[in-house]
């Protein structure tokens, strides 16, 4: 079987594909002195899609990914996590914590939930975001990225499968 070479770049960040694993990184740097982490799991959850949306007749069900992105900044140990949903076509943000680069958090105090935060703070958090790129159309690509990622995980699994099978 043919394997595609996985796409290795999306607007500035770098992917770090991670063959048989549920996961994938991008990296980039923003700025003078900040660097952007994202993490995103394979497809984690799915919402049914309620009748008369814009969504094909043939997709009932919206698919999840979860999306960890760290934000560091110059030398300093801290880095501010944003816990987000990647829907096909737009950005949730959940969580927000303030953590050490060991991932420890520097405070007791995590700060509240996201949706009970004031609607201008978190206007202005899903700006930061987008400024990085963290946005509705990388979204849009990760679930495309993903769907392909879904069906090469797949053939490496049955090729594997298929070796451990036939070993003598």
């Amino acid at each position: 079987m043919k394997h595609f070479q996985p796409i290795t770049k999306f607007d500035s960040f770098i992917i770090d594909e991670r063959p048989g694993e549920q996961w994938i990184k991008l990296n980039k740097k923003f700025g003078e002195n900040e660097e952007i982490k994202v993490e995103v799991t394979m497809f984690d959850a799915s919402i049914p899609v309620q009748k008369g949306s814009d969504v094909s007749a043939a997709d009932d069900v919206q698919l999840h990914m979860t999306m960890i992105v760290n934000v560091l900044k110059g030398e300093g140990n801290e880095v501010l996590e944003f816990v987000c949903s990647a829907w096909p076509n737009s950005v949730e943000i959940r969580k927000v914590y303030m953590r050490g680069q060991n991932g420890t958090v520097d405070q007791p105090y995590v700060g509240p939930p996201f949706k009970e935060l004031d609607d201008e703070l978190q206007n202005l958090l899903y700006d930061f975001l987008e400024t990085r790129g963290i946005s509705d159309e990388l979204c849009a690509f990760l679930h495309q990225y993903m769907k392909n990622k879904d069906k090469l995980e797949f053939v490496r699994w049955m090729e594997k499968a298929k070796s451990f099978i036939e070993k003598k």
